[in-house]
């Protein structure tokens, strides 16, 4: 074990996508945990979407990550040493840590994942917040019934995978849509969507069209742009739109040129009479984790739900690794190994 703690802190905020200039390296002493406290040592780091918007200072439903602060991150983690009842040493715990080697936690924002949890990085993703994400915004937003349609754009990523096979469990007839012919492959094969598009292909928006035939019930709204402008004619009356994310712009320094769509959407919202909702997770639905986590460990027990992971090693790989996530490049949920288990 380092008898230092290494850092990547925010050094000054990106304009477009982040940079290696963004970032800074640093190394300080490990802290020493008080009465009521413990010490962590994380193992994973997860590595989402929602990082970007936290380096930027706009209004946003969080405060932004501060000019030489730790980047925000969620992570396992294992106690090195506690002074807090509840936790014992080599205990996993699921925390945010930050992009860090060691932090002290008074167990807020904690949940503790025993001894021995058979895939302790799960816990960022099937059976975190990407799969709380998926079963809260899918359904108490979308609500799916049996026989209907339901669109989930970044169909192979850490939400939209869950998204669908969940869609599945309920009888909906399930569309994906990923970035290129592998991804769109284990969509259909291993996941067991009905279909998935390609939103590189060139006649991306015939190929939606022809398969969502009988328009679409739910779209699970991830990515924003193309993709939904695709999808906008295709909506159904009474058609539920979860909006979880919209990666196709974080990295936007200005509006999309084109026409002012704004008046085309409102007009379509109003004559079908559709329902579309921004969620943020533990913030809306914090209070309903044991519901979820109740029906995803039975799903994923019986193997009716499956689960990828995009690994990498290395804390000094997380910058990167970010990016990668935002232009697409992963596949699964991205996490990076920060250190060896204990």
């Amino acid at each position: 074990m380092s008898t230092q703690n290494r850092q990547i802190v925010l050094q000054s905020r990106p304009v477009g996508e982040p940079t290696a200039e963004n970032y800074r390296l640093q190394e300080v002493s490990i802290p020493t945990p008080q009465q009521g406290e413990m010490l962590l040592r994380t193992v994973y780091l997860s590595l989402d979407p929602y990082m970007r918007g936290r380096m930027s200072d706009a209004e946003s439903y969080a405060e932004p990550v501060s000019i030489d602060e730790v980047m925000i991150g969620g992570t396992v983690a294992q106690v090195v040493e506690s002074k807090l009842d509840g936790y014992n040493e080599g205990d996993w715990v699921l925390s945010i840590n930050g992009w860090q080697d060691y932090a002290i936690s008074k167990g807020e924002m904690a949940i503790n994942l025993g001894k021995n949890p058979a895939f302790p990085s799960w816990a960022l993703g099937v059976l975190g917040m990407p799969g709380f994400t998926a079963y809260m915004g899918l359904l108490d937003i979308g609500q799916p019934q049996a026989g209907e349609t339901v669109v989930v754009a970044a169909a192979s990523g850490a939400v939209g995978a869950n998204v669908g096979q969940i869609a599945k469990i309920k009888g909906a007839r399930v569309i994906g849509i990923a970035g290129g012919e592998e991804k769109c492959r284990y969509v259909v094969e291993e996941l067991g969507f009905d279909a998935c598009i390609d939103h590189k292909a060139d006649d991306f928006a015939a190929q939606l069209a022809k398969v969502c035939n009988n328009g679409i019930d739910v779209y699970f709204e991830n990515v924003g742009g193309k993709v939904f402008d695709a999808v906008l004619p295709l909506l159904n009356t009474k058609a539920r739109i979860p909006v979880c994310g919209l990666i196709s712009q974080y990295n936007a320094t200005e509006l999309p040129d084109g026409p002012d769509r704004m008046a085309l959407l409102m007009g379509k919202v109003l004559s079908k009479r559709m329902t579309m909702k921004g969620f943020i997770i533990y913030d809306d639905y914090g209070h309903r984790y044991e519901e979820f986590a109740k029906d995803m460990h039975q799903w994923v027990n019986e193997g009716r739900i499956k689960y990828k992971e995009h690994l990498i090693e290395g804390l000094e790989n997380a910058p990167e690794g970010l990016n990668d996530v935002l232009n697409g490049r992963n596949f699964g949920k991205m996490v990076v190994k920060v250190n060896e288990p204990l």
